[in-house]
């Protein structure tokens, strides 16, 4: 089973399994990692908001135009800032490394 790992904003780390087909947001649920996912993976908010380690980034599907206007709302952004609900785990992501932002903001947009 693939492995990922989180750093947490005090910089410690955990590793974990992470089934394939499974979010970045569904794993650290699993994992009892805090990463709030305030709208439970339906793109309707930014406390998901996760930093993927720059050797990572390109390896992703790039954003979406929806996540990415989701991230404009997300506290601390950065070049390699992605929505944990929208990183699904594959073997070719095994060893993915994700930094924790050190505060999320809960703005949702209701989507009609």
């Amino acid at each position: 089973m693939p492995k990922m790992t989180f750093i947490a904003p005090d910089g410690t780390t955990k590793d974990v399994e992470a089934a394939e087909g499974l979010s970045v947001l569904e794993i650290a649920h699993h994992a009892k990692i805090d990463l709030e996912g305030a709208c439970e993976g339906s793109l309707a908010c930014s406390t998901c908001h996760v930093i993927v380690d720059k050797a990572w980034y390109d390896k992703l599907k790039p954003a979406t135009e929806d996540e990415e206007d989701m991230l404009d709302l997300a506290f601390g952004l950065t070049a390699t800032s992605r929505l944990g609900c929208q990183i699904i785990m594959s073997k070719d992501l095994d060893g993915l490394t994700v930094t924790l932002p050190a505060a999320t903001r809960n703005m949702s947009v209701d989507k009609k």
